[in-house]
């Protein structure tokens, strides 16, 4: 199997209440292929600027990250500026210039183009129908969406959905894309368009994986210490679709159960530091020994 990520690359700006961060690497395609690391050697896709770090680059290699798909252009990288307060779940976009990535139009190597999993992370849903295109039946399709798509382009959006195996989204944007309060009714008028899955994110307080037939959830992982709440929802997924990746795409119950936890796990080392530096210098022996310590917590 081969998992092709598709998403952002950029700079953070982070505002929380005890410490600021001034462009700090970023981005959906960055956090979800560093979790997905440790389970697959994912394949990205993305565009940055000149000004990308190039000790990134590196470190993408050394966590064998395929960077073929990804395209360095004249210019800046995209850059976002964001405030948290003192509860993490809740932050405020200050600030958006998406530079590089305002144009960008995903072109897949040939290599890419029979993956077993693709994720479309956070780009415009207007995108996907192009990219699909560029590939040979993947075995699961999988996407996330943000606020910015759901108030802008809802109808689009929800044609996206038809194609789509497997959606991410928190529950406020779950409530938000479906207008229903209820998070059991909002799930079922979402797989209703397309998805067999649908992942609600919880936050702090974990999450819930709606198929056709069961429900399953598991609570957050505690952390005493939350320095910086980005990309936790992007490191959730990478660790669920790696994990996936490696057993084959199987989507039995066992498989999925154990992807969840990986996929909190995977959150709760993200939070620990500002940016990618926690998960980046992160080794498999301690997400195995968290995840260990997860699953005697659950009991699953």
């Amino acid at each position: 199997m081969s998992l092709v990520i598709i998403g952002s690359l950029a700079f953070d700006t982070i505002q929380t209440p005890s410490e600021r961060r001034e462009k700090i690497v970023g981005g959906s395609g960055t956090y979800c292929s560093l979790a997905a690391s440790f389970f697959t050697p994912p394949r990205i896709v993305g565009v940055v600027g000149e000004d990308f770090p190039k000790d990134v680059l590196a470190l993408f290699k050394r966590k064998k990250i395929d960077v073929r798909g990804l395209e360095i252009r004249r210019g800046k990288t995209f850059h976002w500026e964001g405030h948290y307060g003192h509860d993490p779940n809740q932050r405020e976009t200050i600030r958006t210039e998406l530079n590089v990535f305002g144009d960008f139009r995903p072109k897949l190597p040939a290599p890419y183009r029979a993956p077993g999993i693709v994720f479309l992370a956070n780009i415009d849903p207007g995108l996907h129908d192009d990219i699909l295109s560029q590939l040979e039946r993947p075995a699961l399709v999988a996407m996330d969406t943000i606020k910015l798509w759901i108030t802008t382009k809802p109808q689009v959006l929800w044609r996206a959905l038809e194609k789509v195996d497997i959606l991410f989204v928190n529950d406020e944007e779950v409530r938000l894309l479906t207008g229903e309060t209820n998070l059991v009714r909002a799930a079922k008028k979402i797989q209703s368009a397309g998805p067999r899955f649908l992942v609600a994110k919880k936050g702090e307080h974990g999450a819930i994986v709606f198929g056709r037939d069961f429900v399953f959830g598991v609570l957050g992982r505690l952390c005493e210490n939350v320095v910086d709440p980005t990309g936790a929802g992007d490191s959730f997924a990478g660790g669920f679709l790696g994990y996936l990746d490696s057993h084959a795409g199987e989507l039995d119950d066992a498989v999925l159960r154990r992807a969840m936890g990986y996929g909190t796990v995977l959150a709760s080392f993200n939070v620990e530091e500002f940016g990618v530096r926690r998960v980046a210098a992160l080794t498999l022996e301690e997400v195995e020994a968290r995840m260990a310590e997860f699953r005697r917590v659950l009991e699953f």
